[in-house]
C-alpha cells in the first residue's frame, strides 16, 4: 500500500473509516440499526486486523467512549493501526472529544465536519484556530473536516491546520444543528462532488477524501477512479466498511484504489 505524509505522520493511501462501527450508514435508520448490531467489538477488531493485512496503517473513527474502549482492546491484543480521531458534537465542546482522543491513544484528531459547516453558517469559523492549536498542544496532528467547500476556501486563507477531511458531498444543511440526525433526508448531488473536487485542487494542505462512494450509492470502480485522479501527492482516501453483506469488501476497495492510482500514474 502506498503512503502519504500528513503532519509528519506516514498514512496509508487507503484509510479505514469507522462511521459504520457507530451505526452511521447515511442510508436509512434501519441500516443504521443493522450496523450497530453487526459491529460487535470482536467484529470491529477483526476488520481492523484485515486492514493491517492489506497494508493499511490508519483508522479514522469517532472520539467517543465506545470507539476508545474497542481500540484499547485491539492494541492490547497486538493491533498496530494508528488512530486519527474525529471529534463528536454530541459530547459538547471540542475539548471533550480531544480529551478522549488523547487518553485513547490517537495520533491525530480533526474537528467534526458538521461543526465546521455550522460555524461557517454562523460566521464563526475563525474561532476554530484555538481548537486546532489546543489539539497540537496535546501532541496530536490537527485537522478539520467539512462538507461545504466554502469551509476549506476560508480555512486555507485564514487558518493553520495540518490536514483537511473533504467530503465529496454536502448531504444535509448544518446551519442550525452540527450533529448528524439519523433518518434525515440526505442528497448526494454530482454538482456538489464537482465543486469539492475543484476546491481540493487548490488547497495547500494534504486532503483526506471521504464519502467518495456516496455512502454506497456510487459504483466503486468509477468512484475510486475519480478519487485517484483528484488525489495529490500526500492525499489519502477514507472509506467506511460494512462487511456483513460482503466480507471481502475492504480487500476489493483496496485493490480498486491501488489499480486506479497506478492507472493515473501511468497516464501522467
Amino acid at each position: 500500500m502506498e503512503m502519504s505524509t500528513i503532519g509528519g505522520v506516514k498514512v496509508s493511501k487507503l484509510i479505514l473509516g469507522g462511521n459504520p462501527f457507530s451505526g452511521f450508514s447515511h442510508q436509512t435508520p434501519e441500516v443504521d440499526d443493522r450496523m450497530r448490531h453487526w459491529f460487535t467489538a470482536a467484529r470491529i477488531k477483526a476488520l481492523l486486523g484485515q486492514a493491517e493485512s492489506l497494508g493499511i496503517n490508519t483508522v479514522i473513527a469517532r472520539a467517543d467512549h465506545h470507539i476508545a474502549r474497542v481500540l484499547t482492546e485491539y492494541w492490547d491484543e497486538g493491533g498496530t493501526l494508528q488512530w486519527f480521531a474525529q471529534t463528536c458534537p454530541e459530547l459538547g465542546p471540542t475539548v471533550n472529544g480531544s480529551r478522549n482522543a488523547v487518553q485513547g491513544g490517537a495520533r491525530g484528531c480533526h474537528i467534526h465536519g458538521g461543526v465546521t459547516d455550522h460555524l461557517l453558517a454562523e460566521g464563526k469559523l475563525g474561532e476554530l484556530q484555538a481548537d486546532i492549536d489546543a489539539l497540537r498542544a496535546k501532541g496530536l496532528v490537527a485537522g478539520m473536516a467539512g462538507h461545504n467547500p466554502r469551509v476549506f476556501e476560508f480555512a486555507d486563507k485564514h487558518l493553520d491546520v495540518d490536514y483537511y477531511m473533504c467530503c465529496y458531498y454536502n448531504p444535509t444543511v448544518r446551519d442550525k444543528n452540527p450533529e448528524h440526525v439519523h433518518g434525515a433526508k440526505e442528497k448526494f448531488a454530482e454538482e456538489d462532488r464537482r465543486r469539492m473536487l475543484e476546491v481540493i485542487r487548490g488547497l495547500s494542505r494534504p486532503v483526506i477524501h471521504y464519502k467518495v462512494l456516496a455512502a454506497g450509492r456510487n459504483d466503486p470502480a468509477d468512484a475510486f477512479a475519480v478519487a485517484a485522479r483528484a488525489m495529490r501527492a500526500d492525499d489519502a482516501v477514507c472509506v467506511g466498511i460494512y462487511d456483513e453483506p460482503m466480507t471481502d469488501q475492504l480487500a476489493r476497495d483496496a485493490a480498486l484504489l491501488e489499480r486506479s492510482l497506478k492507472a493515473t500514474g501511468d497516464n501522467v
